[in-house]
């Protein structure tokens, strides 16, 4: 039940090389900007059968138009009230983002659409009042929706479950630098290094870090629809081999155990 995978094709090769190595991809370019319907359908029809396809929410929704991750969006995009996007906001900007990141959810046949609020979003009234009055307009269907808040939420876990136990969402977090809050749906980790700040992407792990992400992740399984393990590093497709290999080891020693206690 723990799901491998990386933030992104990150294999050298691309798409078939990664369908190879892996079994579950977050997609991350729908963060930048929402992709054409036949791009995602070329993906779908590409994939093994069984292979399972998490995605991130596209930037509208979460992030102002101020925010430095929009230079990197592969198409410029014009908003009549550009002070309305972002953030949260239940604005019909926002609404309309949502709409069309859904229906990109659904084509793609996707697990998981990842929330990943900027730490810019702190845990004010304002934006505690945006993010509920923006969830609960919205209409979810049966999506299983994360949330991945950073910044100064992570001193505020009362409020991030309030939110998370309010709209049914995921609480997504590197478990290097918190305890998911999550009690139903999958658990969800994203990993982004380890080191003093919030990302540190030039980290590579150690066996030792990837023993302590098992040891982590293995007491925490969920039993419905599983436990995401997702490396959002540069060294992510080592790192995300190198962990999963952990993995099957680990699969094959309990295995063999509980034959051993049968036996007995």
């Amino acid at each position: 039940m723990i799901k491998v995978g990386c933030c992104g094709w990150a294999i050298k090769g691309g798409m078939a090389a990664y369908f190879k190595q892996f079994n579950v991809i977050e997609i991350q370019s729908t963060f930048y900007s929402l992709p054409m319907f036949s791009t995602i359908e070329s993906w779908r029809r590409a994939a093994p059968r069984g292979f399972e396809f998490t995605m991130k929410a596209w930037q509208a929704i979460t992030h102002p138009i101020s925010s430095p991750t929009w230079k990197r969006a592969s198409s410029k995009i014009s908003f009549d009230n550009p002070a309305n996007v972002g953030s949260f906001k239940p604005t019909e900007e926002n609404f309309r983002a949502w709409r069309d990141t859904k229906e990109i959810y659904k084509r793609l046949g996707a697990s998981v659409c990842v929330l990943q609020s900027p730490p810019s979003f702190r845990c004010t009234p304002e934006n505690i009042s945006n993010i509920s009055g923006f969830l609960e307009a919205v209409d979810m269907g049966d999506m299983v929706v994360g949330w991945e808040p950073r910044g100064d939420w992570l001193k505020h876990s009362d409020s991030i479950n309030d939110i998370c136990e309010r709209f049914k969402l995921v609480h997504i977090v590197d478990p290097f630098r918190g305890e998911t809050l999550t009690r139903h749906g999958p658990v969800y980790f994203r990993l982004h290094g380890i080191g003093s700040g919030e990302v540190n992407y030039g980290y590579k792990y150690s066996d030792s870090d990837l023993r302590t992400l098992l040891i982590r992740t293995s007491r925490i399984i969920s039993a419905d629809r599983g436990t995401y393990v997702m490396f959002n590093n540069v060294s992510m497709a080592t790192d995300a081999t190198r962990f999963k290999e952990m993995v099957r080891h680990q699969f094959k020693n309990n295995r063999r155990n509980t034959e051993l206690r049968m036996e007995r």
